[in-house]
């Protein structure tokens, strides 16, 4: 039901609201957050009590259109919520109340994983511009660990996802880590200003935390009942600056980390525990007679690992279907996992587990976070898994989930990524080593002759190592046979559209990537290649810098834009890009040299042109050594990809002699 009053003591709310919109930033908003608060109490069992009130001034119809519908994603398996109050109040003071009981609750939209997310959402109505929507959430539950292989982070406010299911089973609303608490706080915004973000927990158990990237007003009181009051304040919000290419937002945008556990060897005992316990690794006769038929033959250890990690990798289907306690942190079965052949990362990480066991290794799992970084407070920000085994002594990450179709055991998209160890001992936080950049090589070679109408006769042959590899081969590997040459008429047609394709050599089958790094040889015939005039001059474009086979050269799409960064920034991987190219031209041309190089530790480059005779010949090669750079490597990075770009976007003019 609607109702329509005149509220008392509202003057303070609107002179607020207008000394926010004076702020020019805050002023060309669509909207401003007024108030973003959330306050916690936290019982002994570690369960969180979690009241949300949010205050936000509508400033134009695309933040009317934007806010007429809030929307609140939860997850039933773990916390309770629903809208305690909703009600829209307008520039003269009159009060709109709005029903929370005609909240709607529907399945929240799902790719890949089926866990039974939803959502509940409240129909605002009509806002005008100068209204000011103000509502509540009362949650109840608890954050947990994702582990889905997805890059989004837990959700702000500590029981993450709730649900607006019954609230009467408390024990559901008890985390796994009983008596512990954590939440990892966004004080940011990426897209409407905030006036005022406060934070409040409410709770006995020691709390450690930590503010990044940014300033708070901390403050911390005891109660009478025992609990010791935290609370944060930050004022003033402007919507975060992007970078491109930036790192992951959580990276560098100020967040709050609190946690009760005193460090990562606790969680780290804790989730080898849990999943022992549950037996989640037990062998099974069928699963060991798959493991006996693949190890067999092998010539070492290694072959042994790699063979049932490609296995795993590649026999089991990503896909999430929610099958009660094996979510979250729990992993499921060997049982289930060796019959369904489906899940989710933590599904494929525990499958590998198993089949290791039974080949006689010791294996265990990881906790990691794809995509962005795990900071030193002991809190939970996991969204990935992944399989430990000890081999000559170290314990080494595999990676079943990103490698099917990948030449590799660990992917190297995954470098420099944090990741906690679940170990009976105990583990730090430990970070993935760096891949060196040879591993991951792209190579173009093109040799030809130009005809004096300009037509190219021309031999391609691209070859590629790595995450370079996988990349390329996924595009067939992963289609059907009789659609590669259409594939491959395609990356021809970049280099030109009136291309004609004589002959095709793979290397090996595409499909065998195990076999042989990614080659391919393809010879072609391209009229009217380059601009030819009665005169003898002649524009060409090197042929290795169009635009075909893109998947392999995604250092191009860095930006460089930007003479200097404040934040870091990510490759897909670290790389080297070697590339040549030898034409034979009609003539005798004028001599051309050009000479362009960088030096440096985290990226290079060198590039030579050179006109002599009757030929051109090109050489080029580009070293990125990281995956995720910081602000300082900047300088240095954007200096190898001007050089490059120097070459790759620039034509030859080359004058007859």
């Amino acid at each position: 039901m609607l109702t329509c009053v005149v509220a008392a003591g509202l003057t303070s709310l609107f002179a607020f609201a207008e000394e926010t919109a004076a702020v020019d930033a805050f002023a060309k908003a669509d909207a401003v957050i007024l108030l973003d608060e959330m306050r916690v109490e936290v019982d002994s069992a570690g369960t969180g009590e979690f009241s949300i009130d949010r205050k936000i001034k509508i400033q134009n119809a695309a933040g009317a259109f934007a806010h007429r519908v809030v929307v609140y994603d939860y997850d039933p398996l773990t916390a309770f919520a629903k809208f305690s109050f909703a009600r829209v109040i307008s520039k003269d003071g009159t009060v709109r109340e709005i029903d929370c009981g005609n909240a709607c609750d529907y399945p929240a939209p799902s790719r890949g994983i089926y866990w039974g997310a939803r959502q509940i959402m409240l129909g605002v109505g009509h806002l005008d511009v100068g209204d000011v929507l103000e509502y509540g959430i009362a949650k109840k539950g608890f954050t947990y660990a994702l582990l889905d292989g997805d890059n989004a982070a837990p959700s702000a406010g500590g029981g993450g996802n709730a649900s607006s299911g019954n609230s009467g089973d408390n024990d559901k609303f008890v985390p796994p880590m009983r008596g512990e608490f954590y939440d990892i706080v966004p004080f940011w915004s990426d897209k409407y200003p905030v006036e005022k973000k406060v934070y409040a927990l409410a709770i006995v158990k020691p709390v450690q935390f930590k503010f990044y990237n940014g300033d708070v007003k901390p403050s911390a009181s005891l109660r009478p009942d025992g609990k010791t009051e935290y609370e944060f304040v930050v004022e003033h919000i402007e919507p975060f600056a992007k970078e491109a290419n930036m790192v992951a937002l959580s990276d560098a945008a100020p967040k709050l980390i609190l946690t009760t556990t005193p460090e990562w060897q606790e969680k780290s005992r804790w989730f080898c525990r849990v999943n022992e316990e549950y037996d989640s690794f037990a062998a099974t006769p069928e699963a060991q007679k798959k493991v006996d038929e693949l190890v067999a033959g092998a010539k070492s250890d290694w072959e042994k690992i790699s063979r049932l990690t490609h296995w795993v990798a590649d026999n089991m289907r990503y896909s999430g279907i929610s099958m009660g306690k094996g979510e979250g942190y729990t992993l499921h079965s060997t049982v289930v996992n060796f019959t369904d052949r489906c899940g989710v990362c933590k599904d494929k990480a525990a499958l590998l587990i198993s089949m290791l066991r039974m080949a006689g290794f010791e294996a265990f799992p990881a906790m990691t976070m794809a995509g962005s970084r795990i900071e030193a407070m002991p809190a939970d920000w996991f969204n990935h898994c992944i399989t430990l085994v000890k081999i000559d002594g170290k314990w080494t990450p595999l990676d079943p989930t990103w490698v099917p179709f990948v030449r590799e055991l660990w992917s190297s998209a995954e470098q420099q990524q944090n990741y906690l160890p679940g170990l009976p001992e105990g583990s730090e936080l430990r970070e993935t080593p760096l891949s060196p950049a040879e591993n991951h090589y792209l190579k173009i070679g093109v040799t030809g002759e130009l005809s004096e109408d300009g037509t190219l006769r021309a031999e391609y042959e691209i070859e590629a190592e790595g995450q370079t590899d996988a990349r390329l081969r996924r595009a067939y590997a992963e289609g059907y046979v009789a659609d590669w040459q259409k594939k491959i008429e395609q990356e021809i047609y970049a280099i030109a559209p009136d291309a004609q394709i004589e002959s095709v050599e793979l290397g090996n089958d595409l499909r065998a990537y195990l076999d042989a790094p990614f080659k391919m040889k393809i010879r072609f015939t391209a009229p009217n290649y380059a601009a030819v005039s009665g005169d003898g001059v002649i524009v060409y474009e090197p042929v290795v810098f169009k635009n075909a086979f893109p998947q392999g050269r995604r250092f191009e799409t860095i930006d460089t834009k930007l003479e200097k960064r404040k934040y870091g920034f990510v490759d897909s991987c670290s790389r080297t890009a070697e590339f040549s190219e030898k034409i034979k031209l009609p003539f005798d041309a004028a001599e051309v040299k050009k000479n362009e190089s960088s030096d440096g530790e985290i990226a290079e480059f060198s590039g030579t042109l050179d006109v002599r005779g009757n030929e051109l010949s090109f050489e080029q090669k580009l070293v990125m050594n990281k995956r995720v750079y910081d602000a300082g490597d900047w300088e240095e990075v954007r200096k190898a990809l001007l050089g490059y770009g120097k070459f790759s976007k620039n034509p030859v003019v080359i004058l007859k002699k």
